[in-house]
Formats: C-alpha cells, sequence, structure tokens
C-alpha cells in the first residue's frame, strides 16, 4: 500500500463562536477532521501549511488546538501570514521550532525527508525566508544522506500562479529560495504549499506542487490583474496525498460535497443506455 498523508491548509478559525465572511470556520475544520477520520483514519500524518488563525489571537488558536485534538492522527502545524508565531508556538505543540525560533522542522519519513518551512513575515501579508531561515534550509538539505529525497512545505508559493492579487502577496525572496535549493533540486518530489485557497497544480521548474482550498472561504479565479479581489464560497477541500517509490498522487476532496452519488451500472434488467438517457435529475 502507498504511504499516506493528509494536506490541509488555510483553517482561519476565529474565536470560539464566531463566523467569518458569513461561515464558521471551527464548525467547517471540525466537517474535515470527521470525514478525515472516518475515511482517511489509515494516512500517517496530516500537514495543516498555514493560516492556522485568522488575526493570530490566543484563544484562536486554543480554539484550533481544541479542534484538531479530535484528529485521530499526529498532525504538523506551520505558520502564515495570518498567524503569528510566539503565540503559534506557545499554543501548539504540533508546530515545529528551529533553533531560531522559527516555525521550521523536518520528519523522516519511508520516502524521505518532509522539510517544513516558515514564511511569516509579521508585518505584511507576502511571505519572507531572511538569511537565518535560509541558512537553516540550506544546512538541513546538505545534512541530508545523498540519496534520500525530499518533500518540501511551505505557506506562500515561491513564484507566481497567475491571480495577480495573489501574486503581490507571494514570497518576497523567490530568486534566494530558487538558489538555496539548486542543487537538490532534482531530488525534491514534491512541493506544497497554501496560502491561495484554490486548487492549482503544476510544476515549478522541473519540481511538482500542489495546492488546494482551504476549510473556510476561497480566492476567486481571476487572472486579470485589473479585476477586483475576491473571496467565495466555493466547496472547501483538504487533500489526500499517495506515496510510493515510484508515484506521488494527491486528491483533492471537496469533504462537504453534497452533489449526488449514483452506481455506474443500471439496476438488474435495465437497458444501460435507457438508464444513462433518463436519469433522474434530482
Amino acid at each position: 500500500m502507498p504511504f499516506k498523508f493528509i494536506h490541509l491548509t488555510d483553517t482561519h478559525l476565529a474565536n470560539p463562536g464566531s463566523t467569518l465572511y458569513g461561515l464558521d470556520p471551527r464548525a467547517r475544520l471540525d466537517a474535515a477532521i470527521a470525514d478525515i477520520n472516518k475515511h482517511q483514519a489509515d494516512a500517517a500524518f496530516a500537514v495543516v501549511t498555514g493560516d492556522l488563525t485568522h488575526w493570530g489571537e490566543a484563544e484562536s488558536y486554543a480554539n484550533f488546538a481544541d479542534a484538531m485534538a479530535a484528529l485521530t492522527i499526529p498532525y504538523i502545524a506551520m505558520v502564515g501570514n495570518h498567524d503569528r508565531r510566539v503565540t503559534c508556538l506557545d499554543a501548539l505543540k504540533a508546530a515545529p521550532r528551529d533553533s531560531n525560533g522559527f516555525v521550521q522542522g523536518t520528519r523522516t519519513t519511508e520516502h524521505g525527508l518532509f522539510v517544513f518551512l516558515d514564511t511569516l513575515d509579521e508585518t505584511s501579508h507576502a511571505g519572507e525566508m531572511c538569511a537565518k531561515r535560509f541558512d537553516w534550509l540550506a544546512k538541513t538539505l546538505a545534512a541530508a544522506p545523498a540519496d534520500m529525497p525530499f518533500v518540501a512545505f511551505m505557506h506562500h508559493p515561491p513564484f507566481p500562479i497567475g491571480v495577480h492579487a495573489m501574486d503581490e502577496i507571494g514570497l518576497k525572496q523567490s530568486a534566494e529560495f530558487a538558489e538555496v535549493i539548486a542543487p537538490y533540486r532534482s531530488r525534491i518530489r514534491h512541493l506544497f504549499f497554501g496560502h491561495v485557497h484554490r486548487p492549482i497544480f503544476g510544476s515549478y521548474g522541473k519540481i511538482p506542487f500542489s495546492t488546494l482550498r482551504g476549510t473556510n472561504h476561497q480566492v476567486w479565479f481571476e487572472l486579470d490583474a485589473g479585476a477586483p479581489h475576491l473571496a467565495s464560497h466555493e466547496p472547501p477541500a483538504y487533500g489526500v496525498v499517495l506515496i510510493d517509490d515510484e508515484n506521488l498522487v494527491v486528491h483533492s476532496h471537496d469533504f462537504l460535497d453534497t452533489s449526488l452519488r449514483f452506481p455506474f451500472e443500471p439496476p438488474a434488467g435495465v437497458d444501460g443506455r435507457d438508464y444513462a438517457l433518463n436519469f433522474p435529475a434530482r
């Protein structure tokens, strides 16, 4: 069986009982966790790629921790532009910490070293990696065995994704990031990120990447640089990732989808063509 883990992002929890843009972020995270526990309990762990909270308040982190306590698998909590580093680290044992106090760390798996990066700039919604964080990343990659692959996680994408408003608040040090990882590009199996609240898949150079919708609100799809920056109530999602020695597959699951499920095959005695053509709409 492939190695499985879960990707969650942009949970944006507020304080208990609060709604955000007309939705209840805690209720939606609870629904995601219940769905994971029911259908994906064999996953090794979950990774939450930042924006755990919306305003970085201590009570919001307590709300997040309380929700995640129901998850039956371990999880790693990362920070995004809506988070606050010290408050997060004080509240969450699941948040990694490097020697400089950044929310960075690694996890060794049977399919390589998983590397979790801190791209938070507490003065801006854009992403930042300072000299200390780049030094940690360079030393971490260099210290790994020469045949070990990597899987990388960060909140901000290190390249433009085509949605102008989000590109304006991507990682500011994109060139420096590319330079640090350059010797290891052939060993990075996948890059996972959050921030953009959209299902996007492709390659960064030759590194495959994916991101997905958050568990609360989304960013509306618009490539026109002059268009207004809009949020939406598109369905929330979490990712199910399957890895073996040859392949890495990412499924984006709209866990609150209530559309009709029905058998492809017709009932006994019913012609398949008639079944398809005359299927009753709900």
